[in-house]
Parts: structure tokens; C-alpha cells; sequence
């Protein structure tokens, strides 16, 4: 039987791979657990440039699988409520290592997204997405609401309105509708998907990292922040990052005129 999640490092670059396709990569409970246990697994790793969240198969994710849940329904209503709950808050801990986690994260998408794969989707820093793409947040089908903070980052991504639309409406979006309200960073043809997302993981495994680590934390945090707070941390951040010798090697690299060659992190 193939594990539901699968994790490659190539040097710098991590890939955690949604796999079961068969299912349209719906979460049953070992993929939840093995969902977790990789994201905490690479957030950990800190020789690592940048992430990419993929799928095997036609689709991403379409949500939970429903036949796993089926399996509860013979349980009274207040044991499912307890049961759900603890399980949905185990499955967090993935989210919460996306968003905190240092290093970019790039969500490679394709087919269905919908449910808790728009989520994990949105829990990613950027998203290029196939034109075959489709997005849907789904939970209202099987009485539902968001988890995996599908109602924490609907709003900040495309604004209260469209995302009230996309949460109570129920309908589906496609790939251009996604570019076009900031769901997703870049659409391009599934034949052009897997060298535009390479070109991409490249030029942030290229990058300064604690630069790119410190842009990362700073638009996270950023929406908890007053405007003070934040310019504090952007010259913490800006002094930190000019005592690095990446810095000096960008001017260097300015000044005579040449690509910039980053070197490894430093602390």
C-alpha cells in the first residue's frame, strides 16, 4: 500500500506529495496524520530554500474523504461533536506549520481544489495553478464550515465580500476567476505547470535566505501588527539582513554589474 503523503528533498528543496490519487487526494485519517508529521518534518528542516505542496494524479485535493466520515455517522451526535473536534485540531498542526515555518512555500495545483485542499492551498505563500484547475470551498454540500483556516485566509486573500461568496454560495471558480480575485499567484497550460513551478523553486533556492525567511515573517505577522509594530520589525529585520554577507555580495554584485551568487544562510 502506498503512503498517503510522500516527502523528497533534492538539496535545498523539499516536495511533499498528496498521494492518493485514486481518491481524488481526499483526506481520510492516516493522511491526515501523515499530512502533519511531514509538514513538521520539513519546517523543522533548516537546510532547507523553499517547499513545493503537490498532488499526484488529475487533482489536488477534493476536500475529506466523505466515505472515511461516513464511518462515524452510527456515533451519537455529541460523540461526533467531540471526536471531530479532536481530530480536526490534530490536523491543524499542518496549517500552523505552513504559515510559521520559515521557508517559502509554493502549492503546485491541478484539478479539484476543494474543501481542506483550498485551505492547504491557501496556507502556502504562492500558487501557481494548471488552467484545468477549479476551486470550490464545498462544506456547505455536507453542512459544514471551513477548517484548515479557510475562514482565516479566504478574507485576507480576496477581501470579506468574495470570500462570504465562495464560503455561503458554495460555487465553483475556475482557474482565471481564481487569478483574477488573487486566489492563486499564476495560471498556465497543465503542459507548461511543471517548468513554470521549477522556475520558481529555483530562483527562491538562489535567493538570500534570510532575506526571503524575514519577507516571509514579515507579511505574516504583518495583519496582527499596528503600523508601528511593523516598521519596528521591517528595521530589525533590514538590519539584520544588511549584516549578512549576502548583502554584501548583492551590492558587490550591483556595482560590477554581474548575477549576485548567494551563498548559504548566516545566522
Amino acid at each position: 500500500m502506498s503512503a498517503p503523503i510522500l516527502v523528497d528533498r533534492a538539496g535545498t528543496v523539499a516536495t511533499i506529495t498528496l498521494n492518493r490519487p485514486d481518491a481524488l487526494n481526499t483526506l481520510d485519517f492516516a493522511m491526515m496524520d501523515a499530512l502533519v508529521a511531514a509538514t513538521a518534518d520539513v519546517a523543522a528542516d533548516d537546510a532547507l530554500h523553499v517547499v513545493v505542496i503537490e498532488a499526484a494524479g488529475k487533482h489536488f485535493m477534493a476536500g475529506g474523504d466523505l466515505r472515511t466520515f461516513a464511518g462515524e455517522l452510527h456515533k451519537p451526535g455529541p460523540q461526533r461533536d467531540a471526536d471531530f473536534r479532536a481530530l480536526i485540531g490534530r490536523l491543524h498542526a499542518a496549517i500552523e506549520h505552513l504559515h510559521r515555518m520559515p521557508h517559502p512555500v509554493i502549492a503546485r495545483v491541478q484539478g479539484a481544489v476543494a474543501g481542506f485542499g483550498l485551505s492547504l492551498m491557501n496556507a502556502c505563500d504562492l500558487v501557481v495553478a494548471s488552467d484545468s484547475a477549479y476551486f470550490a470551498s464545498a462544506y456547505r454540500n455536507i453542512a459544514l464550515t471551513p477548517d484548515g483556516g479557510g475562514s482565516w485566509s479566504l478574507p485576507r486573500l480576496v477581501g470579506t465580500r468574495r470570500a462570504m461568496e465562495i464560503l455561503l454560495l458554495g460555487e465553483r471558480i475556475d482557474a482565471a476567476q481564481a487569478l483574477a480575485i488573487g486566489l492563486v499567484n499564476r495560471v498556465v497550460p497543465a503542459t507548461s505547470l511543471d517548468a513554470e513551478v521549477k522556475a520558481i523553486v529555483r530562483s527562491l533556492a538562489d535567493a538570500p535566505v534570510l532575506a526571503m525567511r524575514n519577507a516571509k515573517r514579515l507579511v505574516r505577522e504583518s495583519m496582527s501588527r499596528s503600523l508601528s509594530a511593523q516598521l519596528d520589525a521591517e528595521a530589525v529585520s533590514f538590519g539584520a539582513c544588511a549584516g549578512t554577507p549576502d548583502f554584501v555580495e548583492g551590492i558587490t554584485a550591483f556595482l560590477e554589474k554581474r548575477p549576485a551568487r548567494f551563498g548559504p544562510r548566516e545566522t
